[in-house]
């Protein structure tokens, strides 16, 4: 080809060209948004219904399954579970990966409004949310006060701080955690209740008739109008307390004869605290589609000053930053990306020790990664963790191109050729493997790009980018390159080496002539014995699905993400303050950690969480999972509690611990309870978990209040009255609200504390009858003990058990796995079925794509090869180095080199070697064809490229290898990914590149096509092979 011809006649033309790259990419750089991985939406819908005083089953048979039919009818739902306990019905529907958000809250809206008025009387409206799934909420700001009651601390942040935080664009909601609503209490005393002759219902039917907001309207004469309100509503503890319920026999009693009445608070079952001290959490949720990085920055622009106006006593604090992490990773990879230019540089000198010639391959490096993103605005990417560690990959790519020109027209200088001519003659040499290698790496990675799921979701904006920065590492090597080698290069000395850097020269031209005929001699020798060779190679390609099989294999490697995260499950009838005194003892253990920076938990009715933010990844000498496994240890040693430490996600879209293992089936819970505990038994003695729990606990002590219907008949009562009357009493539901300060809050009566310690005295509450005489509830009531669940799970609308487990170190994921798929084969009934929930769903779900990833990616480079070199067999022989290098890097997994696994970056990283080792095979064979039309046999032809091609492998293998060594040695956040990635490509490209050396060339005697010219008409008879 001689379209190269023109730039190295023409270098301010092939100047123009990059410098035109290097602008449009240095103004592409302010255009891309900086994130944390490529765009995804990982949206969780929450649908919340309270039905005050309802127990677990009810709320699930006439709340939950209505709604969950219903819901299950929308689009683009993955999974749909829920949870019903005492009083509140719980469903997440979990979205199918980038599906519209705001489209699924519009069906399953529809859907809920459709069965709403199938819901029992009492239940209030079903309230929706969307976030997206993760463990914890993207920041947590934690507010505490020695002086002022959590009532006032949470009124204060509802009228302050909350809404200046929701003004934050991108933030979805700033959700109080442990916040007090005030509310008005009215404490009921059933005792006085009854001497007056009064039922909680008598009370609610007051406040609900007294308590009123009315629209009056307006007067309105010729020339003036007056707006009109009436005092209709009540605003303060002494006009509740004055409000008349009911009068007898001339005798006004009020609300203050039978309760007492305080400004309390909505909730008294939640209690937060962080760093030892009671407060108030806000947590901060963003919109699905948001910028996390943009929205917490947001966040920390307004957060100085609204900690300037907090009220003397308030103190707020960030007790957990997400982007900590995400910042910190991207600061690791750019470190990462200029040690790699560093050392590629040194690599570069090393080989070549010639100035000149290294700032021509170097030059291409900032010129293709700035010209590539000018192709990542084009597209819509972004500056991600993935994108920047394509990026540095990409260094050792862009490279190879540049050094095999450089090395290329070098080789025709010694030759005697003048700078510009052997640049000319290099440049057309070498047009079609550079073709042909770009083309090979473009499909290597078009696959990835079109893969479903989590790996296409993420690792699409990772392909397209070194697709991207080889495109113009081509155009350079191509245009740029061979200019510079005309007009930089000096022509080699003829006889007497003058100067230190010439003297370089000459040694380093000498090593690699020693070493150049040293393999030449090894080769021949090899190919002597190519059965020997080609043995080898079959073992080697047989023994890769056996080093794949028993390698140990996850979703992701885990990652030190500065958190560990603490889940604890306390007995059923467990108060508050009980778990609070367990909570001091997990709190202990979160003290003791050295390596701690804060501590927070939450304790509720509903749920508990805990964990420690650790101190920099700089300051501390243990990893976040050495401290996750040595807190767990401690944590079993706490009593009255099951406690899982473990760390979060290392992708997005999956929350919660790292197995979750889910029974399901139709039958009733009772059936499925004693499957579920052999089931956790057997997994238990596996010895494979630090942590294993079920979520189905059939251990919840009842009351059950049986109605003698006929007493109440005979009484006049109906079951609407007593389960009101009972409601009224217990059940903690606002009547309505009042007013103070310009908000609305609720108005609540219940049975004080001290009257429903035991179900004795609820037995002696009262309960009107026909004639408007109060009766004990014992009089037409018995009481019976029964055993129930304390929630009541549903996965895909079927009851269910979730195995929830942390693997113990060192088992993987695919490992714990399998353990559970052996025990449900063997221990599960029939119509027990199994599922999958959280990461472990994720692994299930992207753990086949790779395959036929591969196997794609290998089908459309043999046909790209096919349609370059048109045979059918050089591809071939090209894709045996291949297996070679996939082998190489299939025995340092298999080995648990540094904890190595089988992994979605491992499994990128094993199709990237594709493309390198196939540059290897492209640069022999395209010169061992053009010898032998040149005449040479087949066997010199091949001898000779190899050779030739020899020097240029070694620069370019060693320029990659050694490039991610960054990677190998990484440290802090994100490492783990990292040295996944760059462990598979050092190992595979290096073992691979040792074996394609030799093994290549027997491939290519046994099965290439004759390409001689017909002056060479007989094949030699110097090789007899064996």
């Amino acid at each position: 080809m001689k379209f190269t011809d023109i730039f190295i006649r023409r270098p301010v033309l092939a100047s123009v060209v990059s410098l035109m790259l290097l602008v449009l990419g240095i103004r592409s750089f302010y255009a891309l948004p900086i994130l944390e991985y490529p765009k995804t939406q990982n949206a969780v819908v929450t649908i919340t219904t309270v039905y005050y005083g309802a127990d677990p089953e009810t709320i699930a048979g006439f709340v939950t399954t209505p709604l969950e039919n219903a819901i299950a009818q929308a689009n683009g739902i993955d999974t749909l579970t829920s949870t019903s306990r005492s009083g509140v019905s719980t469903i997440t529907a979990n979205l199918v990966l980038n599906f519209d958000p705001d489209r699924a809250l519009t069906e399953i809206s529809a859907k809920i409004n459709s069965v709403i008025n199938q819901l029992p009387t009492g239940v209030q409206q079903p309230t929706m949310s969307v976030a997206i799934g993760q463990s914890l909420d993207a920041m947590i700001i934690g507010f505490a006060s020695d002086d002022l009651t959590p009532n006032q601390i949470t009124d204060y942040l509802i009228r302050n701080v909350q809404p200046r935080l929701q003004a934050v664009p991108g933030v979805q909601t700033a959700e109080l955690l442990g916040g007090q609503n005030f509310a008005m209490r009215a404490w009921l005393d059933p005792a006085k209740l009854a001497a007056y002759g009064l039922t909680a219902t008598d009370v609610n039917v007051a406040l609900a008739a007294n308590n009123v907001i009315a629209g009056i309207g307006t007067t309105k004469g010729q020339m003036v109008q007056y707006n009109l309100t009436a005092s209709t509503n009540l605003h303060s503890v002494e006009q509740f307390r004055n409000l008349v319920i009911k009068q007898v026999n001339g005798g006004i009693i009020r609300l203050r004869d039978v309760a007492n009445v305080t400004l309390g608070a909505d909730d008294y079952e939640s209690s937060v605290s962080y760093n030892g001290r009671k407060g108030v959490y806000v947590g901060i949720q963003t919109v699905p589609s948001a910028n996390l990085l943009a929205v917490i920055a947001g966040v920390k622009k307004v957060l100085p000053s609204i900690q300037q106006q907090l009220p003397a006593g308030i103190q707020g604090n960030v007790i957990y930053d997400s982007t900590v992490f995400v910042n910190s990773s991207i600061h690791e990879v750019e470190r990462s990306l200029a040690e790699t230019v560093l050392i590629v540089t040194l690599v570069i000198f090393a080989f070549l020790g010639s100035p000149r010639s290294v700032i021509i391959p170097v030059v291409t490096i900032p010129l293709s990664l700035i010209g590539t993103l000018t192709a990542m605005v084009v597209f819509g990417f972004s500056i991600n963790l993935l994108s920047l560690l394509a990026l540095v990959l990409a260094i050792g790519l862009v490279v190879d191109d540049a050094i095999i020109v450089v090395e290329s027209v070098n080789r025709h200088m010694e030759e005697g050729m003048r700078p510009r001519a052997a640049a000319i003659q290099a440049a057309r040499e070498l047009a079609n493997p550079i073709i042909a290698m770009t083309v090979v790496l473009i499909a290597v990675y078009v696959p990835i790009g079109f893969q479903s799921g989590l790996t296409g979701a993420l690792f699409t904006e990772f392909a397209f980018t070194v697709v991207g920065a080889v495109t113009m590492s081509a155009i350079i090597a191509l245009t740029l390159s061979p200019m510079m080698c005309a007009n930089l290069l000096k022509p080699h000395p003829q006889g007497r080496v003058h100067g230190v850097q010439d003297r370089i020269v000459a040694v380093i031209d000498r090593g690699f002539g020693w070493l150049r005929r040293g393999y030449e001699r090894r080769l021949r020798g090899s190919l002597r014995t190519r059965s020997v060779t080609l043995t080898f190679a079959v073992i080697v390609i047989g023994g890769i699905f056996y080093l794949y099989s028993t390698s140990s294999s996850e979703l992701a490697p885990q990652e030190d993400q500065g958190v560990v995260i603490l889940i604890p499950s306390s007995a059923p009838d467990a108060t508050l303050q009980q778990k609070e005194l367990f909570g001091n003892q997990v709190a202990k253990i979160m003290e003791a950690v050295p390596e701690r920076d804060q501590t927070f938990q939450v304790e509720s009715s509903a749920m508990s969480i805990a964990g420690v933010t650790l101190k920099p990844w700089d300051e501390r000498k243990r990893s976040a999972l050495q401290i996750q496994q040595a807190m767990q240890g401690q944590l079993g040693k706490v009593t009255g509690q099951r406690i899982a430490a473990f760390l979060p996600p290392a992708l997005p879209g999956a929350q919660g611990l790292p197995i979750q293992y889910v029974l399901k089936t139709t039958r009733p819970l009772s059936e499925l309870y004693p499957a579920a505990q052999k089931f956790l038994r057997d997994a238990e003695a596996t010895g494979l978990f630090l942590f294993i729990d079920s979520d189905l606990k059939i251990d919840a002590p009842q009351q059950v209040i049986e109605i003698d219907r006929d007493k109440a008949a005979q009484l006049g009562l109906s079951m609407t009255q007593i389960g009101e009357a009972l409601g009224g009493l217990l059940g903690g539901a606002y009547t309505n609200y009042f007013s103070l300060g310009s908000r609305s809050y609720k108005v609540i009566s219940q049975v004080q504390q001290r009257s429903r310690l035991t179900i004795e005295q609820v037995m002696h509450y009262p309960i009107a009858t026909i004639n408007g005489q109060p009766i004990p509830v014992s009089a037409v009531a018995s009481v019976r003990s029964e055993t129930v669940p304390q929630t009541i799970n549903h996965f895909q609308q079927q009851n269910s058990a979730t195995i929830q487990g942390v693997p113990a170190l060192g088992v993987a994921q695919a490992d714990a796995l399998q353990a559970l798929q052996d025990l449900a084969a063997r221990d599960l009934p029939s119509d027990v079925l199994i599922d999958y929930a959280g990461p472990l769903r994720q692994y299930v779900q992207e753990s086949s794509g790779f395959v036929v990833t591969f196997g794609l990616a290998l089908i459309i480079i043999f046909l790209a090869l096919a349609a370059l070199f048109e045979s059918f067999r050089d591809p071939v022989v090209i894709l045996i180095s291949i297996p070679m290098s996939i082998a190489g890097a299939l025995l340092f997994i298999n080995l648990g080199f540094g904890g190595a696994t089988l992994n979605i970056y491992t499994e990128v990283g094993l199709v990237t070697l594709m493309g390198l080792i196939s540059k290897h095979g492209i640069l022999i064979v395209e010169v061992a064809n053009e010898a032998q039309r040149a005449g040479r046999s087949k066997l010199e032809a091949i001898i000779y490229a190899a050779g030739i091609r020899l020097r240029p492998i070694l620069m370019t293998t060693a320029a990659m290898v050694l490039g991610v060594v960054p990677l190998i040695m990484a440290t802090g956040a994100g490492a783990a990914s990292r040295f996944a990635m760059g462990l598979v490509i050092a190992s595979g490209l290096s073992i691979g590149t040792l074996f394609t050396l030799f093994v290549l060339p027997a491939v290519y005697m046994a099965i290439a096509a004759r390409h001689e010219s017909e002056a060479v008409a007989e094949e030699t008879k110097e090789l007899t092979p064996v």
